[in-house]
């Protein structure tokens, strides 16, 4: 069974059809990113999953549960964070969690609490006002408050939002943490194209309320073309290697290699060391961005 399974959702605001007929499904384990851009019905879909809004038609499952007949029973195996988490400043980040987990669960067990305090790394700072932490904690605690009752999808809108990249890169690694050891199914809405490409498996792209294109991540390598650039010295030689396989365009900081295939990045490598070529980066522009605005470069868009 899918963990999540949208199914021709409709929603209409004033007069605009928002979302139309918009159908998805999230295998377990995964993480997905949720893309499209402003004004694509990307929140509006996350606020009708999470039950913060109403549908006018169509329906989302929740392992196997209806948003619409068995609400409770379907919320149960969700967590989401919706634009800001929604925390109490004059509380310290332990006593936020207590407090949810009164009103999330029936009974708790303070080591449930220090389960998600140590799944965070919050254990230095977990006894501070949260109105003291950074932003990122915030982030982290909120996360926190989401899993309390173990969920199966994990749901989070635009969470790297003022983070700073030590921030962003704490909340990727715990991100996969979530899927690739807890099995949890993580739903990311962004507009950080890199960061989807980094953190996701999948990505789900909308545009105009309607599902344009589902990519997978994990083949992303395979077969495709790139421009890749080259942190070498000295460029002139490394020029001379890298023309055998490519044009090369030289920048201030680098030599951009066009129309190159992942998989034959470690073989050129190895014809620059050849060379006594000194190699100290190599990063490959992948083609998300491009795919991404050939989806989604319309005219007008809806309201958000």
């Amino acid at each position: 069974m899918q963990p999540l399974v949208v199914s021709r959702l409709n929603k209409r605001f004033k007069k605009h059809e928002v979302i139309q007929d918009l159908s998805f499904s999230l295998d377990r384990g995964l993480v997905y990113g949720f893309l499209g851009p402003n004004g694509s019905g990307k929140t509006m879909t996350i606020r009708m999953i999470a039950s913060l809004i109403s549908m006018d038609s169509g329906d989302v499952h929740i392992e196997g549960k209806s948003i619409r007949t068995e609400r409770e029973q379907a919320l149960r195996h969700i967590g989401a964070i919706v634009e800001d988490p929604d925390l109490y400043g004059y509380l310290t980040g332990r006593q936020n969690l207590q407090h949810f987990a009164s009103m999330y669960l029936r009974q708790f067990r303070m080591r449930e609490i220090e389960e998600v305090i140590r799944l965070v790394e919050l254990e230095n700072r977990i006894d501070d006002r949260v109105k003291k932490y950074s932003l990122g904690m915030k982030q982290r605690i909120g996360i926190a408050v989401s899993i309390l009752h173990s969920p199966t999808v994990l749901i989070l809108d635009e969470p790297t939002n003022g983070l700073d990249p030590k921030g962003i890169r704490q909340l990727r690694q715990y991100l996969r943490k979530l899927a690739e050891e807890d099995n949890v199914t993580v739903f990311v809405s962004s507009h950080q194209l890199n960061e989807v490409e980094v953190l996701c498996d999948r990505a789900i792209v909308i545009n105009d309320g309607k599902v344009v294109d589902e990519l997978n991540m994990q083949d992303r390598h395979s077969g495709t073309e790139y421009t890749v650039s080259f942190e070498v010295q000295p460029k002139d030689r490394a020029i001379q290697v890298l023309s055998e396989f490519g044009s090369v365009q030289e920048t201030a900081t680098a030599l951009d290699l066009a129309e190159c295939k992942y998989e034959d990045i470690p073989a050129i490598v190895r014809a620059l060391i050849a060379a006594d070529v000194e190699v100290f980066a190599v990063k490959y522009q992948q083609r998300l961005e491009e795919r991404y605005f050939s989806l989604t470069e319309t005219k007008g868009r809806e309201p958000r």
